[in-house]
């Protein structure tokens, strides 16, 4: 057991520093082509934090363990948003870019509405249905660009200097005097950092689950989501320090939406799956009477309000967080 406890710091370790350099280079590419964080947060980062729960879905999928798949792609969702978000809103509410936070808000419903259907009217995950999937994924990311390219070019008349770009903030020691190569190099080596650091924490975490006796369904939908969704928390936590509140909700809106489309569109494309079917709650099963409402209550709870007023409260985090609590007691207690 000492093994596998040396290798869980090691890993926690990795994550921390990879989620540093991460954000050094996500802010500083965004700083120098004058594209919005919450944009840079929506892509790039959300990309680079997801592959840890891709690497652990397509293993888990491959191997026969589809309840490690769908519980991590669900559970990685709820812990991002009730859990990591939700730590970031409580300790400091910030403001949204109605504009930027639109799109990936729509296209994560759009996107969780099919797969729920599919969830609620089959119980099966073909390879059409990740295919799907992975088609709006694709979709989402031309758009996105788009966007960038137009905020880039709406930016491209303003001189530069970090305080000239009141997207930004202050980047602290990212400056555009910075080479190109040092950003995409921090960017590079934190995800790989970030991927390797996820996936001996989840690895060794979850030997030492299995040794005390927690069931494989309620490992994926809280420990091992907990687990790959540790690069989004240190992300957060790296941006929240530095003074980049917007990458940081960025990041957790667009990782959510790529652990439904790509996450889950990668897993069923090279192994289709049934949902879980271990624990039931009044005779329905667990996935669909507790676990997919819960996904949708809090991502609706935190992006819908902030649509409106564009901007999040300390309320909404301290809400989510006790939401978090209870979903986890439920999954342990029951």
């Amino acid at each position: 057991m000492l093994v596998p406890v040396l290798l869980f710091i090691l890993g926690l370790i990795f994550l921390i520093k990879g989620g540093d350099w991460f954000v050094d280079g996500a802010s500083g590419l965004a700083h120098r082509f004058h594209v919005p964080e919450i944009i840079i947060g929506a892509t790039v980062v959300s990309i680079g934090t997801t592959l840890p729960e891709v690497m652990v879905s397509a293993t888990s999928a491959l191997g026969g363990h589809g309840e490690i798949a769908y519980g991590n792609a669900i559970g990685s969702v709820i812990c991002n948003t009730a859990l990591i978000a939700a730590l970031t809103v409580a300790i400091r509410p910030s403001s949204v870019d109605r504009r930027s936070f639109f799109t990936p808000v729509v296209f994560f419903f759009a996107s969780s509405a099919f797969y729920a259907a599919n969830a609620y009217m089959t119980g099966y995950f073909t390879r059409v249905t990740g295919i799907i999937l992975l088609a709006v994924f694709v979709l989402y990311m031309v758009v996105i660009m788009v966007q960038a390219k137009k905020a880039s070019s709406e930016q491209s008349g303003i001189a530069g200097g970090a305080g000239d770009i009141e997207d930004i903030g202050d980047i602290g020691d990212i400056s555009e005097d910075k080479p190109l190569w040092k950003s995409v190099l921090l960017l590079v080596v934190g995800a790989a950092l970030i991927a390797v650091g996820a996936r001996l924490l989840v690895d060794n975490g979850t030997v030492i689950a299995e040794a005390i006796g927690v069931p494989e369904s309620v490992i994926a939908l809280t420990f091992v989501a907990l687990g790959t969704s540790l690069p989004e928390l240190v992300t957060a936590v790296s941006a929240l320090i530095k003074g980049h509140s917007a990458l940081s909700l960025g990041n957790i809106v667009g990782a959510n939406l790529f652990n439904i489309v790509l996450v889950s569109g990668v897993s069923t494309v090279l192994s289709p799956f049934s949902i879980p079917q271990s624990k039931t709650v009044a005779g329905i099963n667990a996935s669909l009477a507790i676990d997919i409402p819960v996904m949708f209550f809090v991502m609706a709870f935190m992006t819908v309000p902030a649509l409106i007023r564009q901007k999040l409260t300390r309320a909404q985090g301290i809400i989510l967080l006790a939401v978090y609590a209870a979903f986890c007691v439920f999954q342990f207690a029951f």
